[in-house]
């Protein structure tokens, strides 16, 4: 691939990337001071817990910066084909946080349920079911915030932040029941909804930690990615035929290998200006593209694999 637009690629979502978190750490560390005091001074155990698990947000968050920083790094001498795969070990470590706090979430509700000592619990204050309203409202619009520019640059660790985001909103709706229900005089919505909660949870960090091992076992790029790349090549001049087309995923960037069949009668710098042609095509057309290898075969070619067979 073009260096410098590989570059100003890598740019451009290191860029996005550090935005949307440093947005995220400021909201986390604001939300988590405000359902702190509002779990201290309204009496309410759930909204402590709950501001803990913000605080938690803020921990994700800098591992995804640094995440995609490191995987922004130019290739080295140890890294030949580039560092993009770190991204997705910063979106792993992000699913394990995240299934831990499942974890402690649903190991909490258990506990309370099985102790079945409801009685127990204190009534909280007014105060604590406001804090997890705007807890809820805040933690989703960042959820879709996040989640939108992850979709943009395409970024693993990016997106398993929003999902913890999302898992921070459904957090405190468990608040708000519970909390609700402890006024209402059913304080065991509390447990029932931290166990609801901390499977919703548990599925989320099980699809990111999958979508991220998928990305570092060279899995081929989706159907609908392949036919774009089928047809920039297609559509370039000189291109009779596409023999071979192979696709695989390196971290959140693709590489390609393409044969190509061309009128054998003309010259090897005339097949190798419609080869120029098809990687250039590639790289405009799809940017998430970091490599791309054409091999060029005459009309009359016979694949060898194809006659072994």
């Amino acid at each position: 691939m073009n260096t410098q637009k590989d570059t100003d690629y890598t740019r451009s979502r290191a860029k996005i990337a550090y935005r949307v978190s440093v947005i995220g750490i400021g909201v986390n560390l604001l939300l988590t001071a405000f359902k702190l005091f509002a779990g201290i001074f309204a009496r309410s155990m759930a909204m402590v817990s709950d501001a803990v698990h913000s605080a938690s947000d803020v921990f994700s968050t800098i591992i995804v910066m640094i995440g995609v920083k490191v995987g922004g790094k130019k290739s080295d001498r140890n890294h030949p084909y580039g560092h993009e795969r770190f991204e997705c070990v910063a979106a792993i470590v992000l699913a394990v946080v995240l299934a831990g706090t499942g974890a402690v979430l649903g190991y909490g509700g258990v506990r309370t349920l099985v102790r079945g000592n409801y009685d127990s619990i204190a009534m909280p204050g007014t105060l604590a079911l406001i804090a997890a309203a705007v807890s809820i409202v805040v933690k989703e619009g960042m959820f879709w915030y996040t989640r939108a520019a992850a979709k943009k640059i395409d970024s693993s660790a990016l997106r398993a932040d929003a999902w913890h985001h999302r898992s921070d909103a459904l957090s405190s709706i468990g608040s708000f029941a519970g909390i609700l229900g402890a006024r209402l005089g059913v304080p065991v919505l509390d447990p029932v909804a931290s166990v609801v909660i901390c499977l919703f949870i548990f599925k989320a960090a099980a699809d990111i930690f999958a979508d991220a091992v998928r990305k570092m076992t060279d899995e081929a790029c989706d159907p609908q990615t392949e036919a774009r790349i089928a047809a920039l090549i297609s559509s370039t001049e000189g291109v009779e035929h596409i023999d071979k087309l192979r696709t695989r995923k390196f971290g959140d960037r693709i590489y390609v290998e393409a044969e190509i069949s061309v009128c054998g009668d003309i010259s090897l710098r005339d097949a190798h200006a419609v080869a120029q042609c098809v990687h250039t095509g590639i790289e405009k057309g799809c940017p998430q593209v970091k490599h791309i290898s054409v091999h060029v075969n005459p009309t009359d070619h016979v694949d060898t694999e194809e006659e072994e067979s």
